[in-house]
This record gives structure tokens, C-alpha cells and sequence, in this order.
């Protein structure tokens, strides 16, 4: 027992790392067949599905069909979509959005109609994406956490940071199978490190929008699952394809807040500063474009015009309308002063996602035995180069299950309880100039991915922001063995690995595709560039 009464060591079938819609709906799931320990890096309201505007993508009406669906998502994704993983996921929509509403889950219904209120987002040929007003992941949130503290199976830990992936390549090697069997933890609230073993390790840790210096997400997002996968073993993908929201508020006291499709697919209209309506220029679906064409269309505005942002336009819906379709984004607005139903709302581009990951299979295995991936860490294939509007929410609730079904087929055994593990070895706390250069590195390591790493690229640019990122991980990793670990120190690190593997793998792309765009390749290369970047 350490001094707080935590065992040393916890045992447990199935360890889930992140609490949000990916890892609540699978270890759900789990917990049927038995005990599922959940870790949360925050507290469980602290992830970026908590934060979701929009809603989840699904064939819920009769006037769409799910050969509608699969081509939007295919035309969005620029020819990098796996089909078979795209038709896996759209037709499992419906059945698990109803799964959400047995929960207890409660979207917006249409008015005198015993029907649910559907929106339609950029790239959608249909109104598809239900939702609870522009509050969807907080209601979804509820319901599962909700369901997750009352079951007896499931036991949560908040304000608990994996710190590594315990696996047998590196502790215990058997030269025949790479094995997951859990991960180092810190208890942020104690201060403590303490193993947890598990015969089954779930990453569910969200995305790494923090790796940029404008995001649309919270502290939490650092690559922290992305960056233990790979330092693991597993492969990662598609890494370059980081999806830039169209529409974060830009304001001086928020620089994270998004502005949801949503309102773009209510009738929201981009302007310049002049009032004047720019979309048509660059896409015939205009305003209701897909993202990446949209984000490239704001930057290249802004490159003429010299401004420092657009504007998102919703004065004509009637401030009627707006406080009814948009409540949680009006009432975030007027407490920065901005009365939509009055004025223009300011708008830039922010890094939001991340349609690259560690790479499963249609299951969600990693190829390392036990350990497996979904949601935003994971690349399962779905978004090729560019997700489509509120397919993420969807993805993660069809890879709980996916999951969830795979790990009942194997059953369970205790091996993992069998092999002898070290204790995390203590080491000398770090002063507060060293904590100082860490906060240095975070903040550099941003601005260098947003400069240079952003919505438009070149080779230039990439080469440069590789060799200083390298420099900083050596000043990380030099710290990180050296000293005490901490949580900023755990998240610099990941920050900087993401950070060089992104830019490797946006480096290896001689075309531009989706999302990635370099002016020194700006067109798509069907014959050598349909292809996935893996690097491993």
C-alpha cells in the first residue's frame, strides 16, 4: 500500500483510458461481462466530447438512405476512405443513436411532431445530424456518466494520467508477442505512481488540437494515447490530415470557443469585413462546404485582405430562432458582449481534428495483443483525409461496440496478473527554472505547428519545423528521464512526439489531399498519393 491506502498494484480485466463518448460507451459495454476500470485525465466532464456542439451523423429520416450518406462521407475523405470501414459505420448509425436514446439521452425534438429535429452540416446532401440543441456532447455526457456511476462493474478514477503502456517488448520480452498489459499512472492528486494491470487496454484519450497554437479544444487534448501507442509499438496514420474548424471565435477572451457547423447549416453566411459574401467563390455548396475547403477559403481571405478575421453572419434568422436553435452559443456570446442576433460574430480557423491516429483494424486492435484503440486516438479508416461533419461522435460509439463484441469473443484469463513488472522508479523533483523551460517548450512547440504545420504548407516550412521540434524533444526527453514526472511534463512530451510525427508524416505527402495542403504540390496525385501515410 502506498501512504494514501492505493494498492501499489490494481488488477482489473479491462482498463479504459479517457472518459468521453468512446470510452463511457464502451466500458458500458464491457461492464455486462464484468469489472472495467475507467481513468479520466480530468474530471469526466473535462474531454472534448463534453464539449460537441453539433451532433452525430446518422440515416435517421426517410427521406435520405445509407448509399447517401456513404458517398458524402467518401467525397469528404478525397478518395482516402475505407470503404468497407465507411458502410460498417453508417449503417450501424441508426441502431446505436437508439441505444443513446434508451439511455436516457434527450435530442431536440421538432416541434408538434413525435420526431427528432434533424440538422444538415458542410458536405451533408441531407439534413442527417441529431442533436440536443448546440449542447449535444453535455447531454450525451450526462446520460453516460450517469449510467457509468451506477454501475457496479465499472469503477471510475479521476484526475489518473497514463503515464506509459506497460507491454512485454519492453519489460518482459518473449520474442513471439508484443503484449499489453496495462499502464503507469499518476495520480494527479497525490502525486503518486501506481501500475494498473489489465488483460485488455482501451486508449480512448481524444485528440491532440493542443499540439497548435489556436484550437477549439480543451487542455486535456495532448496526443497523450497517440503518443503512448506509438512509443508502445503500434503504427500510426494519416497523421498530416489535422482538420481545421472553419469557425472559432476570435475574441480576446476566448480564443477556443467554436462556433458549430451547425449554424453555417441553419443558414449562417461567411463575410469579410465589408459585409460581403465570399463562399461562392470557392465551392458551389458555398458556406456548406466541406471543412477543409472552407478553413482554406478563410485563410486565403485573410492573405489578401491583411485582416485578422472573418465574420459568421446569422443576423437574418431572427433572434427568435437563434436563442432557440443555438441557446448554449448565444448565451457563451453575449457573456464576451457579442450579440449575434445583432452583430456579425468574428471567426477564424482553429485546429479541432485529428482524422489520423493509431491504426486498428475494423475491430479496433492495434496489433499489439490487449491493446486496443478508438475515437480520435485511433485511425480506423473512416475520414480519410478529411472527416465529414459529425461522423466523429458516430465513429466512437460504432468502435465501443466493435470492441466491446471483439474482446467478449476472446474471454477472459489472468496472465497478464503473472508477469513481474517494476515499480516506477522515484527520481530528484525538477526546480522551478526547469518547469520554466518546460512551459517554454509547450508554448514554442505550438507556434511552430501553427506557423508552420498549419493550414497551408510548404516543403520549406515543414523541414524547419521538423528540426526545431527534434531539438525540443531532446530537451523534453532529457528532462523527462532526469527528474520527477509531472503532468506537464508528461504532456510536453507527447506534444512534441505527435508534433514530429505529424510532420513526417505531412512531409512524406508530395500532393495535396483533403486537408493537407502544400503550395509546393498544390494538386492531387491519384497515381502515388491514394494512399495511406504509415509510419511505424
Amino acid at each position: 500500500m502506498n501512504a494514501d491506502g492505493k494498492n501499489t498494484i490494481i488488477y482489473t480485466p479491462h482498463l479504459v483510458v479517457g472518459s468521453g463518448i468512446a470510452g463511457l460507451s464502451l466500458a458500458l459495454k464491457l461492464a455486462r461481462n464484468g469489472p472495467v476500470h475507467v481513468i479520466a485525465k480530468s474530471s469526466l466532464f473535462e474531454n472534448n466530447t463534453y464539449y460537441a456542439q453539433g451532433g452525430i451523423a446518422s440515416v435517421l429520416d426517410s427521406a435520405d438512405n445509407f448509399k447517401n450518406h456513404i458517398a458524402d462521407t467518401i467525397e469528404a475523405g478525397a478518395g482516402l476512405c475505407r470503404d468497407d470501414v465507411v458502410q460498417d459505420v453508417v449503417e450501424a448509425g441508426p441502431r446505436l443513436v437508439k441505444e443513446l436514446i434508451a439511455l436516457g439521452v434527450q435530442f431536440t425534438q421538432k416541434e408538434q411532431e413525435n420526431s427528432y429535429h434533424l440538422t444538415r452540416e458542410g458536405g451533408h446532401s441531407h439534413r442527417r445530424v441529431i442533436h440536443a440543441a448546440d449542447l449535444t456532447g453535455r447531454e450525451i455526457m450526462r446520460a453516460l456518466v450517469e449510467h457509468a456511476k451506477k454501475n457496479n462493474n465499472i469503477t471510475i478514477l479521476e484526475n489518473q494520467m497514463a503515464i506509459d503502456l506497460l507491454t512485454t517488448d519492453k519489460y518482459a520480452p518473449d520474442f513471439e508477442q508484443n503484449i499489453c498489459l496495462g499502464a503507469y499512472v499518476l495520480d494527479r492528486n497525490t502525486q503518486e505512481i501506481y501500475q494498473i494491470r489489465s488483460q485488455f487496454t482501451h486508449l480512448a484519450t481524444g485528440g491532440n488540437g493542443r499540439a497548435y497554437l489556436f484550437t477549439s479544444n480543451p487542455k486535456c487534448a495532448t496526443g497523450d494515447g497517440l503518443a503512448m501507442g506509438w512509443r508502445a509499438g503500434c503504427r500510426v496514420a494519416n497523421l498530416e490530415f489535422m482538420q481545421f474548424h472553419p469557425t472559432c471565435l476570435f475574441h480576446n477572451k476566448s480564443r477556443t470557443f467554436l462556433i458549430s457547423e451547425a449554424v453555417r447549416g441553419e443558414g449562417g453566411i461567411l463575410k469579410d469585413r465589408n459585409g460581403v459574401a465570399f463562399m461562392e467563390k470557392y465551392h458551389p455548396m458555398a458556406d456548406l462546404a466541406p471543412r477543409d475547403i472552407v478553413a482554406r477559403a478563410i485563410d486565403t481571405e485573410l492573405k489578401k485582405t491583411g485582416d485578422t478575421n472573418v465574420y459568421l453572419d446569422v443576423r437574418h434568422l431572427g433572434e427568435e430562432n437563434i436563442r432557440k436553435m443555438f441557446p448554449g452559443i448565444n448565451e457563451q456570446l453575449l457573456s464576451y458582449e457579442v450579440d449575434m442576433s445583432k452583430e456579425m460574430i468574428p471567426v477564424v480557423p482553429a485546429a479541432h481534428y485529428n482524422c489520423g491516429g493509431i491504426v486498428v483494424d475494423r475491430n479496433g486492435w492495434t496489433g499489439i495483443q490487449g491493446l486496443y484503440a478508438l475515437g480520435e486516438s485511433a485511425c480506423t479508416g473512416l475520414h480519410g483525409a478529411n472527416r465529414l461533419a459529425s461522423n466523429s461522435l458516430l465513429e466512437a460509439l460504432v468502435y465501443a461496440d466493435k470492441v466491446a463484441k471483439e474482446v467478449s469473443a476472446i474471454g477472459f484469463d489472468e496472465l497478464y496478473r503473472a508477469y513481474n513488472i517494476p515499480q516506477w522508479n522515484k527520481r530528484e523533483a525538477a526546480s522551478s527554472d526547469e518547469q520554466g523551460v518546460l512551459n517554454q517548450c509547450w508554448d514554442e512547440i505550438r507556434r511552430v505547428m501553427w506557423h508552420y504545420v498549419g493550414i497551408v504548407r510548404s516543403d520549406k516550412r515543414l523541414i524547419k519545423a521538423l528540426n526545431r521540434i527534434q531539438t525540443l524533444q531532446q530537451e523534453v526527453d532529457q528532462h523527462y528521464w532526469e527528474h520527477e514526472v509531472s503532468e506537464r511534463v508528461l504532456e510536453v512530451r507527447n506534444l512534441a512526439q505527435v508534433a514530429e510525427l505529424t510532420i513526417r508524416s505531412a512531409m512524406s505527402r508530395k500532393e495535396s489531399r483533403g486537408i493537407h495542403f502544400t503550395i509546393d504540390h498544390p494538386l492531387r496525385d491519384d497515381v502515388f498519393g491514394k494512399k495511406e501515410t504509415v509510419l511505424r
